[in-house]
């Protein structure tokens, strides 16, 4: 859809990154960010002065938020707007079932279609374009934003027409991830004190039934090189798999893993803050009591 013109609400590490390669594809993106627009303004896309100059000149509004408070918030800025052109938001932010759930009602009441569509890949897979979509919401939604979508992301997986199956599918992804980091670092500390090679002990794990994307990536590329820069916060990770643990106990399905890893995330959180989720091998080797 050629004449479509895209907004994007949100440039932080994962927002800036996906809003460049929409306006670097050759869509029509205006953007705005209430950290301030101007500086952290794509080249190409244009910066907006408020959410709503950028609402009433826009068809489909992308999100790219911190948390569920925030989405709910900018829902209900959204569906106050006198003048608002918007008829499509997708929302790629983490913020959880019920806060999703309850931004489709806001938005719905007002006639607009909230599509829940997190993302996974972290920063770095937002600036390369390669990300990972999880939509839920209309097929044939999805269908219209494709190319649109497909210019800052890699993989697109409708799993679902429900709001709240995006997030259920973010949340449990995310829950993996922080066991396998949480998992693989206890792994390593014991290797490492039997003596075994950090880079020995990660090549043997990634050909063998071990291996998981913090032995075959974080481990290789963040920790052992002493960078912790996979670009994606503690604090984050934290707030995810405390999402998870909350909402399997809604479910009524197993925590018993869930709890401790969510222990573990939040003891590294307070001893890490703002820090890169990689950290939590230093937390869990004692090296934040060094």
């Amino acid at each position: 859809m050629p004449d479509m013109r895209y907004g994007f609400a949100g440039l932080g590490q994962m927002g800036g990154p996906m809003a460049a390669n929409i306006a670097g594809g050759g869509f029509n993106v205006s953007v705005f960010d209430k950290a301030g627009t101007p500086e952290r303004a794509p080249e190409g896309a244009r910066a907006m002065d408020s959410l709503d100059q950028l609402v009433a000149e826009t068809d489909t509004l992308f999100l790219s938020l911190p948390d569920g408070s925030v989405s709910l918030a900018v829902a209900r800025e959204l569906a106050a707007m006198a003048e608002r052109a918007i008829s499509v938001v997708i929302d790629l932010s983490t913020i959880g079932l019920e806060a999703a759930r309850e931004a489709g009602e806001i938005l719905g009441d007002v006639g607009v279609t909230y599509i829940d569509a997190p993302v996974s890949g972290g920063q770095s897979g937002a600036r390369a374009g390669t990300i990972t979509v999880m939509w839920a919401g209309p097929e044939d939604i999805l269908e219209g934003h494709r190319d649109v979508m497909m210019s800052f992301c890699k993989n697109l997986f409708h799993v679902g027409d429900e709001t709240g199956q995006g997030q259920a599918m973010k949340m449990l992804n995310n829950f993996l991830s922080g066991t396998a980091m949480a998992a693989t670092s206890e792994a390593v500390a014991f290797g490492l004190s039997q003596g075994l090679d950090m880079k020995t002990l990660l090549d043997v794990v990634n050909v063998s039934t071990g291996r998981n994307t913090a032995t075959s990536d974080k481990f290789p590329n963040r920790i052992l090189t002493g960078t912790y820069d996979a670009g994606f916060k503690t604090a984050l990770l934290t707030k995810d798999v405390q999402l998870f643990l909350d909402n399997a106990k809604i479910a009524g399905t197993p925590v018993d893993v869930a709890e401790a890893v969510v222990t573990l995330w939040r003891g590294c959180n307070e001893a890490f803050p703002d820090s890169d989720f990689t950290r939590i091998y230093e937390f869990i080797t004692g090296k934040d009591k060094a």
